[in-house]
């Protein structure tokens, strides 16, 4: 066997992993840009919970109208990309409404329009966005996170990853910031380099869904279970994404 061929049906173990590592690079390209959006989403809407504070009152909905021309401005730098972005606020912290969110997402003219939800839990409409995962994982861990993909049926029923992050205000939970991606234009960006891993290479994320991938025996969208035990017995090897809460995963059997 050539020396580096550590690897199975003839692929050398060191060109997957430096092809692996390529394909890592441009993940973390991609989705960082979009965290930084959201980071400064999850800023300034800490901030102006903040500022209120000291009116003694709980603000309203049209209090985090002040957030919109940065998340205009932020959905425009980020067209092609970014679909959709903003804050949604934990159940009880708006005085006004129940739950609240101030979104905005690109149409089909490339314009950001407002999302609009029925927000009221005494309706049956009602969107209870509480038990989705990219407001639940950063709410249970306190860190950011990456969603899906999955059908997203709040705003667009597209096939959708969705980037978050906490909100904390005094050390407590207050929502999230959060921003879009259609799964399409991330496979668009990342496509390209897991094409270049030579065998099965996806991207999952904690929970093992895939997220990207190079191979139809995992689509994305698929649950992946079990892979710290593969690893353990030599069947696959996990690329760590470094701060990108995903791993990439290429198959050695």
């Amino acid at each position: 066997m050539a020396d580096g061929s550590a690897g199975t049906a003839g692929r050398p173990a060191a060109a997957v992993a430096d092809a692996a590592a390529v394909a890592v690079s441009r993940v973390g390209e991609t989705l960082e840009g979009v965290f930084a959006t959201v980071a400064a989403t999850a800023a300034q809407s800490a901030a102006l919970l903040a500022e209120l504070r000291p009116l003694g009152r709980r603000p309203v909905t049209a209090d985090l109208a002040r957030l919109r021309p940065a998340l205009c401005e932020r959905l425009s730098r980020h067209a092609g990309l970014v679909s959709g972005t903003g804050f949604v606020a934990a159940p009880g912290l708006l005085a006004d409404v129940p739950a609240g969110l101030e979104w905005w997402q690109a149409g089909s003219d490339g314009r950001a329009q407002p999302m609009l939800l029925d927000l009221d839990p005494a309706t049956s409409a009602y969107a209870d966005y509480t038990h989705w995962e990219w407001y639940a994982l950063p709410r249970a861990t306190g860190r950011r996170a990456v969603s899906g993909p999955y059908v997203d049926y709040l705003c667009t029923d597209e096939y959708t990853i969705t980037l978050s992050a906490p909100v904390l205000l005094d050390g407590g939970f207050a929502g999230v910031a959060a921003a879009d991606v259609y799964l399409r234009h991330f496979e668009d960006a990342v496509g390209p380099a897991l094409r270049r891993v030579d065998g099965p290479a996806y991207l999952v994320n904690p929970r093992g869904r895939v997220a990207a991938s190079n191979h139809a025996s995992r689509l994305a969208g698929s649950l992946v279970k079990g892979l710290d035990a593969a690893s353990v017995r030599g069947e696959v090897s996990l690329h760590d994404c470094g701060a990108i809460p995903l791993t990439l995963v290429t198959e050695l059997t």
